[in-house]
């Protein structure tokens, strides 16, 4: 850091007795980037990733639930579509999951924090703050902690912090993957390069011409340039050279390719363990072939898991009901084809489970009048009503 960079001191409020340190001039790579660290939002393979995992959980709808003595129910008023339709101005719910993932992943490392802007006392909007300009004002591990921002200092319970991957010494901050990817990263950078150099012919042989040593032209570097001059340089590209015998012969040097130089079994190595940390399938790196199993599965685990952090965070930070809680739903995440959803659809209206407009909502269709009925099989009875069956009587009354 520079020593022209002026220090300057921020009290916090009275009651807490803190003081925080504020230097002017200073930039966010000044605290948290090593010297010739390369940054994360630079590098391709990290953005893919960070994208990726974003733009699922961003696709997810958020639910107001409610627990019931029947089962969890949907709440539809204007909290519910506050949080899942406009929580900030100027922002879709979309665009403000995704700031919110994209933060906890890569800019915020492992920390995302929204300002609850109030109007009447009423949630008026959710505004996510610049992770850059992002102080943490602590003593302590287990100690109260605050947030410096904008030159004013907020407790923990005058915004909602998302936070992923707790730190040890202080588990409410979380942690990013800045150190562990840090060498991966300075390679997958040097392999780009080394690709790079070798796309503009850097690596390419040069054509190795075996001259009679006898000849009084190589004598002199001028003598040298005559014969290239004159065999050489008066074809065409892509014409054949038409040379003496006994004076000249050419070879041709097989072209190198990034297989020679050993670059493509790193990188696949370096984008795989990425890919790893990061917790997405490596064939969204590019290395191997979508599978669907294994997509449906980073569904389940690291979309949910991310999912479950911010409808969390929302519950604790937001409702006083507690039957109440938040929910981003899944369902339109997963790889689907139209047969599956079909068939399953099928067999839950055949069990009284599920009304044919749902289905239709599921492919996609508009809801039909005529179809809002529900189907019940004559085969499917209670269960105090299996004696009633008159196959296990003989049949109709008065049959033999």
């Amino acid at each position: 850091m520079s020593k022209k960079k002026k220090k300057e001191k921020i009290r916090s409020e009275p009651d807490r007795g803190k003081e925080v340190v504020v230097y002017k001039g200073a930039t966010f790579a000044d605290f948290i980037l090593p010297s010739g660290y390369v940054r994360l939002s630079e590098n391709p393979e990290v953005r893919i990733a960070v994208d990726k995992i974003a733009d699922l959980v961003s696709n997810m709808t958020i639910h107001l639930m409610e627990n019931t003595e029947k089962g969890d129910k949907r709440i539809k008023n204007e909290l519910s579509r506050k949080i899942d339709v406009n929580p900030c101005s100027y922002m879709t719910r979309k665009t403000w999951i995704y700031k919110i993932v994209s933060d906890l992943l890569l800019h915020g490392d492992g920390n995302s924090i929204v300002y609850p802007v109030m109007r009447d006392g009423l949630i008026d909007e959710l505004r996510p703050l610049e992770m850059q300009n992002v102080g943490y004002n602590y003593d302590e591990a287990g100690e109260e902690y605050s947030i410096n921002y904008g030159g004013r200092v907020y407790a923990p319970d005058e915004i909602i912090h998302f936070a992923m991957n707790p730190s040890p010494v202080y588990p409410w901050k979380g942690t990013g993957y800045r150190i562990v990817l840090k060498d991966l990263i300075q390679n997958l950078k040097q392999a780009n390069k080394t690709k790079s150099s070798f796309m503009k012919g850097q690596y390419m042989p040069n054509i190795i011409i075996r001259v009679d040593a006898l000849s009084e032209e190589l004598a002199s570097e001028s003598g040298k340039e005559q014969i290239k001059k004159k065999y050489l340089g008066e074809a065409k590209p892509g014409e054949p050279w038409v040379i003496p015998a006994d004076l000249l012969e050419v070879q041709s040097v097989k072209p190198l390719s990034l297989q020679d130089i050993a670059i493509n079994p790193s990188v696949e190595i370096d984008k795989r363990t990425v890919a790893g940390i990061i917790g997405i399938p490596a064939f969204f790196l590019g290395v191997g072939q979508f599978d669907k199993d294994e997509y449906n599965n980073f569904v389940d685990t690291r979309i949910m898991g991310i999912a479950q952090i911010i409808s969390q965070t929302l519950t604790r930070d937001l409702l006083y009901l507690p039957d109440w809680y938040f929910k981003l739903n899944p369902r339109s995440l997963y790889a689907y084809n139209l047969t599956d959803m079909v068939s399953a659809g099928t067999s839950m209206i055949d069990r009284n489970a599920m009304r044919r407009n749902e289905l239709r909502d599921w492919v996609g269709m508009d809801p039909d009048d005529e179809m809002e009925e529900l189907l019940v099989l004559e085969n499917y009875l209670h269960q105090e009503d299996l004696s009633k069956q008159k196959k296990l009587k003989g049949g109709e009354e008065g049959g033999e």
